[in-house]
């Protein structure tokens, strides 16, 4: 019966964390969601503050994290030519202390790497 137990509490432990890394997992969402924490970006901005990322991977993200909630894309038709920016909802918001978690154990991390040198 514990193992039962445990399995199960296992799964409501691992099941969401699977389902948060199916959203933000990968090598550039955090980081494109970051670079949009201080404002609206324009794609060229995003993809010079998000060194390394590919034309093509930033547009493959910011759409997957649009759909998922995290981005929005605006439109300025009034401009010519036309502007689009990207600036991040209000859901992303519930991602700053999973940002601040991940920056605390990185900076942690690169520390104790370092010592062990």
């Amino acid at each position: 019966m514990k193992k039962e137990e445990t399995h199960g509490d296992c799964n409501a432990f691992l099941n969401p964390i699977g389902d948060a890394l199916y959203v933000i997992g990968g090598k550039w969402k955090l980081r494109v969601i970051s670079s949009l924490r201080d404002g609206s970006k324009r794609f060229n901005e995003i993809q010079r503050t998000v060194v390394g990322i590919s034309a093509r991977v930033l547009s493959a993200e910011l759409k997957e994290l649009e759909l998922n909630g995290f981005v929005k894309r605006v439109v300025h038709h009034q401009l010519t030519p036309v502007v689009v920016e990207y600036q991040l909802t209000e859901y992303a918001g519930s991602l700053s202390n999973v940002l601040h978690a991940l920056a605390d154990w990185g900076t942690m991390h690169r520390d104790k790497l370092r010592q062990e040198r």
